[in-house]
């Protein structure tokens, strides 16, 4: 029964905590204690559920594969409905327990923990990638919060702005735009999407965008209208959409029937395959940030994440979105920032920190193509510089399996663009 307990605590989904391993008669120096909290019932749900199974499953496959030099990550993964309350009491509980790591969620926990994490030492792996957490030290010029112990698993939402601004920018080139290009931010009246509002703003004025007033809205199909009615007025060129992809959503289908024709971008969370589904032709032409490889690229690192998937779809059924990736990813960095560890000291919070500025353009073993290069510095958690640009097609009726649409050309994902953002000292943080 011990040998196939960590699969129970790792698959195990409770409204607020799994039955602990050690019940199974293991002693504690046979398990690697890390809390993993996912969002599967609650307003991020639509993409918490891709990315929390992607930990699960990668979580299995680590322990599949000897664990951590003969140790199993005993993961106990946390559905937080991505409540900051319950997110920060399940933490005070690891802490208390003797976590060496957390896998996190969104802004909610990592937010609400983000305090207690510099003297707990607990390294926390984050899928909230606002700017400021990226500046361990507090020495750059946007919020002033020391987070030594984040590590933000993909590129801030401000660089994820830049770099569409960059692309926009050589598109409107292309399209040989005579007149300057018009610019407007759009997103919820709530920090998420407010935190690359500044950066996208002042960098495409930089790019030599006239940016307009900022337009806000939610799934609410009030302002959806407002918002959509708002946009067609301005006749802004591209459109920067802040928000998540249930917001997104809605707002795609209004401003078509508005008839909308401003080319829209969006954010890392604010469109993937299942919107492409759901919102179908409204969904056509989105352009996007892209923080792993799809699901049908012809990658060497697939071998791995098809064999990762297997641990929950043995017969390989399911079409698995980008954030699913993702999550993948976050996981397999943080099994070789432990390995490096045990070889270095043991496994425990400093030196799994240490662990994660020891290589530079640092993919995941056997996941080449699959993961984004990470380089993490000690006073500069900008780990992923390099930012691909995608486009989603969307020539038809959706109503088919994603598996379906895609093999038969329906659903399309294009790279369209790649930059490296630099690191700029004064970038540090916002």
């Amino acid at each position: 029964m011990i040998a196939d307990a960590w699969r129970h605590r790792s698959i195990g989904i409770a409204p607020l905590a799994v039955a602990g391993l050690l019940g199974f008669g293991a002693t504690a120096e046979e398990y690697i204690l890390v809390g993993s909290l996912v969002d599967f019932t609650g307003r991020t749900a639509v993409v918490g559920k891709s990315y929390g199974q992607g930990k699960v499953d990668a979580a299995n496959w680590i322990n599949e594969h000897g664990g951590i030099n003969g140790r199993f990550l005993d993961v106990d993964t946390v559905d937080n409905s991505y409540g900051a309350e319950r997110s920060l009491e399940t933490y005070r509980k690891w802490a208390r327990q003797g976590a060496v790591a957390i896998q996190g969620w969104g802004k909610a926990d990592t937010e609400a923990t983000l305090r207690y994490l510099g003297s707990d030492e607990i390294p926390y792996f984050s899928a909230s990638y606002a700017a400021h957490l990226t500046n361990p030290m507090g020495l750059g010029r946007g919020e002033k919060v020391t987070s030594p112990y984040v590590f933000p698993m993909g590129p801030s939402y401000s660089d994820g702005a830049r770099a569409l601004i960059s692309w926009a920018a050589k598109d409107w080139q292309s399209r040989n735009g005579e007149r300057m290009p018009k610019y407007v931010h759009m997103g919820g009246d709530d920090v998420y999407s407010k935190a690359p509002q500044k950066a996208g703003e002042l960098y495409a004025v930089d790019k030599g965008f006239d940016v307009l007033r900022a337009i806000t809205y939610s799934e609410n199909p009030n302002e959806v209208g407002v918002a959509c009615s708002r946009l067609k007025e301005s006749n802004a060129d591209y459109a920067f959409l802040a928000n998540t992809s249930a917001p997104n959503l809605a707002l795609l289908r209004g401003c078509l029937a508005a008839g909308v024709t401003t080319q829209f971008m969006t954010n890392i969370w604010g469109y993937d395959e299942n919107v492409m589904k759901a919102a179908g032709i409204a969904a056509d032409g989105v352009v996007w940030v892209m923080g792993a490889a799809t699901w049908r690229e012809d990658v060497p690192g697939m071998k791995i994440l098809r064999e990762v998937s297997r641990m929950s779809d043995p017969q390989d059924k399911a079409y698995r979105t980008v954030h699913y990736v993702r999550g993948v990813c976050a996981m397999l960095f943080m099994k070789e920032a432990m390995e490096w560890a045990d070889a270095n000291g043991g496994v425990n919070g400093p030196n799994i920190r240490r662990a994660m500025y020891q290589r530079r353009e640092w993919v995941p073993q056997g996941l080449e193509g699959v993961c984004l290069p990470g380089t993490w510095e000690g006073t500069d958690h900008r780990g992923f510089a390099r930012v691909r640009v995608y486009r989603g097609h969307v020539g038809g009726p959706t109503q088919d399996s994603l598996y379906d649409l895609f093999d038969g050309g329906t659903l399309k994902m294009e790279k369209l663009y790649e930059v490296d953002i630099p690191r700029r000292p004064d970038w540090l943080g916002w």
